[in-house]
């Protein structure tokens, strides 16, 4: 195919050339009925872009085909066999896949360092999960992807599950071995899907881990909005083999889609499809070089631990790491990254990515350049020098990997959709969580629908929010109390 064409920015020239005069949505009408305040800040470039679908960019019946040859496109352009958009994020786009493999109450195998967008798509569709656990660093209490070996014991003792997904890279950048988990997968006979939301890069430059579709996987879910060029809310799922029907994995996506998309999303997505095969191993030999002068002026800074592949990868730990992710200890401060990010937002306007108890993170990109990076590191110096200020005394409570451990003792979606009442958090112990706990960033459940609450996860959650975690999902966000099912009888 011709990788320089792109149908939809095309057919969006056109649309303009052409004079057209809607009516049908969005009812702005091409941004003339908008409040002149609203377009002064969003532009005027952006209602004009806003139309439909169809009965705009194409016609009533869909019949130049234009987002399908987009997608053949991205498809050719990756290596995939199928390539789906979806304008609704890779939270869609991650329940379409697993709605595509397995149904309610069968086993679907799930690493429990999974997104919250995982277990609410258990929670929507009643599968049962097989939980794999991660390979833990107890020392730096973080989780890497689980490993081959852990989805061959579950495979094994579960071989009625009809397939299995993994997440990585983690938003920490580590890596799990896909071509290992992918074999152990199609030697059980059953799909691998991938949430590969922070990965949609690796497609384009050799010296990246290894993207999903190299390794063999079924299905990969990306978020180009994360490490491209996309607007927010694009994602894309890619397909290929003969395990997952494309129309079934169509079929599932309409499903939950929108019924109006939009052609912004569609636009910026075919645009860097474009982007990338032209110019992307370019782009990411800048990128490369800069995260590599960066990391090693932040690694100078008095008190900062610049991670490395020394500290994430190896056995026992992860496969790669995207060198893309500069993942920060500040634990020498005895500062939280909580803090840390906070500080660094309200005194630099510098916004960094996942801070936890003990790490900040910066995402650097093909946009990154010579002037953003001195900026984050002027930020980060100033950091150093008042991060004595910082300290608050309130260390945050961290079990072992083994404590952080919870028992599925019900179906997510039977817990989620229970009698539930809310309860002082110290009374919760012992009792089953009715709701998502999610520190956000990154956005993996400390506890979920259905497991078993303890003393130890609960004083995790209690204290990481009092040191300055955000837990959004919860229907109490102070953490003083909890909603867990109704007791029985």
């Amino acid at each position: 195919m011709d990788q320089s064409r792109t149908p939809v920015l095309d057919a969006l020239a056109a649309y303009h050339e052409a004079g057209q005069t809607p009516f049908t949505p969005p009812g702005h009408k091409q941004g003339r009925g908008a409040d002149p305040r609203v377009r002064a800040v969003l532009g005027e470039a952006v209602f004009r872009s806003d139309v439909l679908a169809t009965s705009g960019l194409d016609d009533r019946t869909s019949s130049q085909g234009i987002i399908e040859e987009a997608q053949a496109l991205m498809a050719e352009a990756v290596g995939a066999d199928h390539a789906f958009f979806s304008t609704c994020g890779s939270s869609l786009s991650v329940k379409s896949a697993m709605l595509s493999v397995a149904g309610p109450h069968e086993e679907l195998v799930v690493g429990r360092d999974a997104h919250k967008s995982v277990v609410s798509g258990l929670i929507l569709s009643g599968i049962r999960p097989v939980w794999v656990d991660p390979q833990w660093d107890a020392d730096r209490h973080l989780a890497h992807p689980p490993s081959a070996a852990a989805f061959e014991r579950a495979l094994t003792e579960h071989p009625d599950a009809r397939g299995a997904l993994v997440t990585t890279p983690t938003p920490y950048g580590t890596c799990s071995d896909l071509a290992a988990i992918a074999e152990v997968c199609h030697r059980h006979g059953v799909p691998l899907v991938v949430d590969e939301a922070w990965g949609a890069h690796l497609p384009f430059h050799p010296d990246l881990p290894t993207w999903a579709m190299d390794a063999g996987a079924d299905v990969c879910v990306t978020s180009v909005h994360k490490m491209g060029s996309g607007l927010e809310q694009s994602s894309v799922f890619h397909l290929q083999g003969d395990l997952v029907a494309p129309e079934v994995l169509k079929s599932r996506e309409d499903l939950l889609g929108t019924t109006s998309p939009s052609v912004l999303v569609y636009a910026a997505l075919d645009g860097w499809r474009r982007q990338m095969v032209e110019h992307g191993k370019s782009l990411y030999d800048d990128a490369l070089l800069l995260a590599d002068r960066v990391r090693g002026r932040i690694s100078r800074i008095d008190g900062l631990h610049v991670h490395d592949r020394a500290d994430f990868c190896g056995p026992g730990k992860a496969s790669d790491l995207d060198p893309l992710q500069i993942i920060i200890d500040i634990s020498a401060w005895q500062v939280t990254g909580y803090r840390a990010a906070d500080w660094l937002r309200r005194n630099h306007r510098v916004n960094l990515h996942v801070s936890d108890h003990r790490r900040i993170s910066a995402q650097l990109t093909h946009a990154d350049d010579d002037r953003t990076a001195d900026i984050l590191l002027a930020a980060l110096s100033d950091l150093a020098r008042h991060a004595p200020r910082l300290r608050t005394g309130q260390p945050v409570y961290l079990p072992s990997p083994g404590e952080l451990r919870l028992e599925q003792a019900a179906l997510p979606r039977d817990a989620f959709f229970g009698r539930t009442e809310q309860v002082p958090w110290e009374r919760a112990r012992g009792r089953i969580a009715a709701e998502m706990l999610t520190p956000y960033p990154p956005g993996i459940p400390a506890a979920l629908p259905g497991e078993r609450l303890t003393t130890d996860v609960l004083r995790y959650l209690r204290t990481g929010v009092e040191a300055g975690m955000v837990v959004p999902d919860a229907v109490d966000t102070s953490m003083t109390t909890v909603r867990v099912l109704c007791d029985e009888g």
